[in-house]
C-alpha cells in the first residue's frame, strides 16, 4: 500500500448536514424587526430634520446651547453644510446640513434619500414613526414571551462560566478580527461575543430606545411623570433616543458585515428556512 493511499484512508472524512437553528417565531419576529427598524430610522430622521440639534435637560430653546447640531451657514457668499458636536465643526456640504433639491442648495439636516417621506413633512414622518413604533413594541413582546416560555434565552443567549472567562473572550475577539468564524460543531450555537452582544441589544438598547421615545410624548409624561425624572427631561430623553438609535444602526451594520463575511447564503437560509449547514466529521453523505 502506497503512503499516499494509506494517508487518504486515515484522513478524516467530512459531510455537510443541515441543522435546525432558528424557530419560526424567531424568524418571523426577526424580519418584522427589520421592517420596523428601517421605517423607524427613515421616519426618525424626518422628525429630526424639523429641529436638527440635541440638548440636555428639561428644555431646549434656541438660546440654550446644543451639544450636537447639523445645519447650514453662509460663508464667502456660498452656503455650507456642517456637523457640529461640542466645539468641533466638520464641513458636510452635500451630505449633511445642505442638500441640492431641484438643483438648488437647501438647508436640510439629512438628505431626502435618507428620510421617510423624502419631502419635508413632519406630520407624515410622525405618523409613520408612531405606527411602526407600536408594531415594533408588540413584536418585541411576542419575541420576549416566546423566548421565556421556550427557554430560548437561557438555552441560546446566556453564556456559561467558561465562555465568560477572559482568555476565552480574548481568543474569540482575535478570531473575529482575523475573520476566523466557528466551524463544525461550534457553529451549532452562538459564540460568547454574539451572546453578549444580543443581550446588550435586547436587554438594554431596545428598552432604552422605547422608553426614551415614550418620554418625548406629553401624554405619556402626564400619565407617567416619573419618566421625566429618570431621563432628566424631555430633551435629555430625545438625545438618548438619538444616541441609542445610532448605536443600533452601528450594531446592524456590523451584523450585516458578519453575515456577509461568514457566508451570506448559509446565514440567509437559516433565517428564512430555519436550516443551517455545518460540516461534520463522519462518513460521506
Amino acid at each position: 500500500m502506497t503512503e499516499e493511499l494509506r494517508n487518504s484512508r486515515l484522513a478524516p472524512r467530512w459531510r455537510t448536514i443541515l441543522i435546525r437553528r432558528h424557530s419560526i417565531v424567531t424568524r418571523l419576529t426577526h424580519w418584522l424587526n427589520v421592517l420596523c427598524l428601517s421605517v423607524l430610522l427613515l421616519s426618525g430622521l424626518q422628525i429630526f430634520n424639523a429641529y436638527p440639534q440635541l440638548h440636555w435637560g428639561q428644555y431646549g430653546a434656541d438660546a440654550d446651547p446644543a451639544f450636537l447640531k447639523i445645519g447650514a451657514s453662509e460663508g464667502d457668499g456660498e452656503p455650507h453644510g456642517f456637523f457640529r458636536i461640542g466645539g468641533v465643526t466638520v464641513p458636510t456640504t452635500g451630505v449633511l446640513g445642505l442638500s441640492k433639491i431641484d438643483g438648488e442648495w437647501t438647508p436640510r439636516a439629512f438628505p431626502a434619500w435618507l428620510t421617510l417621506p423624502s419631502y419635508h413633512d413632519l406630520a407624515a414622518g410622525r405618523r409613520w414613526h408612531f405606527f411602526f413604533a407600536w408594531v415594533f413594541v408588540v413584536n418585541g413582546l411576542v419575541y420576549l414571551g416566546y423566548g421565556l416560555l421556550s427557554r430560548h434565552f437561557r438555552r441560546d443567549l446566556v453564556p456559561d462560566r467558561h465562555e465568560l472567562a477572559p482568555r476565552h473572550l480574548w481568543r474569540e475577539i482575535v478570531d473575529h478580527a482575523r475573520l476566523r468564524f466557528p466551524k463544525g460543531e461550534k457553529a451549532r450555537r452562538y459564540n460568547a461575543l454574539q451572546k453578549l452582544t444580543y443581550i446588550v441589544v435586547i436587554a438594554a438598547l431596545l428598552p432604552l430606545m422605547v422608553l426614551t421615545g415614550l418620554t418625548m410624548s406629553p401624554g405619556v409624561d402626564a400619565a407617567f411623570p416619573v419618566l421625566l425624572d429618570i431621563f432628566g427631561g424631555r430633551q435629555s430623553a430625545r438625545t438618548l433616543h438619538f444616541i441609542t438609535a445610532s448605536l443600533l444602526v452601528a450594531f446592524v451594520a456590523v451584523h450585516v458585515a458578519m453575515v456577509i463575511l461568514s457566508g451570506p447564503w448559509n446565514n440567509m437560509r437559516s433565517m428564512i428556512t430555519g436550516r443551517y449547514a455545518i460540516r461534520q466529521e463522519g462518513p460521506d453523505a
